[in-house]
């Protein structure tokens, strides 16, 4: 097969992806554990234990996923790489060009795959609570934080991750001073861990007259939620908890009862609020968030790079942004991190983060690989 040097190292790339693949799931032990799944779901007394049984159902399924994946990847190289040959033999340029594009597409998809691969972090396949406050810059920086809720929402949605808002406090005159949100999704921590510092945003402000360019910043803050099968001890003498009457931002979030509530942490002086539901379902939804807080604390602990992160996060002005989004003079998307740009601002800020994230989470693997070697 005679193939331009551009698909060759295309089917290069694939075929190392495939290889990362089948490292991380072991997988010549892979068959015998799909049978050990087997054997123990169709054990009768199984759903005695409901918790247990659906975990089991979901490392079964993520398990059998993953082997579907490298198969699917592989033989999708190999039926593009066949009808290259096909078209070479019938000379039909046609069915090459379609079969090189194929290939083209699939190595992007290939790395997607080997990205979502390299989250083994703890907790990377849980569900996660994403925080937005804004910071200095008044009703601007309160524009910025809807601006950056959205975003993620629309991120999400494409993952085909579900939203649940838990609470929302309103601007004074536009945007939000702050929101939370749940995101579900398999590895929703592990993409968006990564989000976790502040946001900076430059553009022409759309509040003033003069139109003059304005500086905004929103910290963004990323917690996983926590696993029934992981234990956090909560001491009931360290909190306190308070009702209130919650002010959302109009609509359907508006609360009026005063069925909202905050749970304050005295030892770590952490704060956590649901008001979007009934005063047993908030109390419920406030607990489990600061339980995922203080999870957060114990993982910072034993990651040298998540716990420099969150430390550098700080309060949400100059010096301590993570991204710039640059509207005005010039239109550019900039992790300071990764040094990753992109001039496709209007993509980036209806959800297109998977560049972004991934380029973070490349180095972040990169960086724990390093360590571990010298470690060795």
């Amino acid at each position: 097969m005679h193939v331009r040097a551009e698909i060759q190292n295309s089917v290069t790339k694939i075929e190392k992806s495939i290889e990362l693949l089948k490292q991380r799931l072991d997988w010549e032990t892979a068959p015998y554990r799909l049978e050990e799944f087997g054997a123990m779901i169709e054990d009768p007394t199984l759903w005695d234990d409901p918790e247990r049984a659906q975990k089991l159902m979901r490392d079964r399924q993520t398990l059998m996923d993953a082997v579907d994946m490298a198969k699917s990847i592989a033989q999708e190289m190999q039926d593009n790489i066949d009808m290259i040959e096909l078209g070479e033999m019938e000379e039909d340029q046609e069915v090459i060009t379609d079969a090189e594009q194929a290939l083209q597409a699939l190595e992007v998809k290939a790395a997607e795959k080997e990205l979502e691969a390299l989250l083994d972090g703890e907790a990377d396949g849980n569900d996660t609570f994403l925080e937005i406050n804004s910071g200095a810059g008044g009703t601007e920086s309160c524009d910025w934080a809807s601006m950056l809720a959205r975003m993620y929402i629309r991120w999400a949605e494409k993952k085909g991750y579900k939203v649940e808002l838990q609470s929302e406090s309103a601007g004074e005159e536009a945007g939000i001073k702050s929101a939370a949100y749940k995101i579900s999704g398999h590895n929703a921590y592990g993409w968006l861990k990564s989000e976790s510092g502040v946001h900076r945003l430059v553009r022409i402000s759309p509040f003033d007259s003069a139109a003059k360019r304005h500086t905004s910043f929103t910290s963004v803050k990323v917690y996983p939620v926590v696993d029934d099968n992981i234990e956090i001890e909560v001491n009931p003498s360290d909190i306190r908890i308070d009702t209130y009457r919650s002010s959302g931002a109009g609509g359907q979030h508006v609360n009026t009862t005063d069925s909202a509530v905050r749970i304050t942490h005295a030892p770590t002086g952490i704060v956590v609020t649901s008001s979007e539901k009934s005063q047993h379902q908030n109390r419920d939804i406030a607990m489990k968030a600061l339980k995922s807080r203080l999870y957060q604390i114990e993982l910072d602990k034993r990651s040298a790079m998540v716990n420099e992160v969150h430390e550098n996060a700080g309060d949400a002005g100059w010096g301590n942004q993570i991204r710039s989004y640059v509207l005005q003079p010039y239109q550019m998307v900039k992790d300071l991190r990764t040094n990753f740009e992109t001039s496709d601002t209007k993509g980036v800020l209806d959800g297109d983060l998977d560049g972004l994230m991934a380029a973070t989470l490349a180095q972040n693997v990169s960086g724990k690989s390093r360590a571990d070697a010298q470690g060795e």
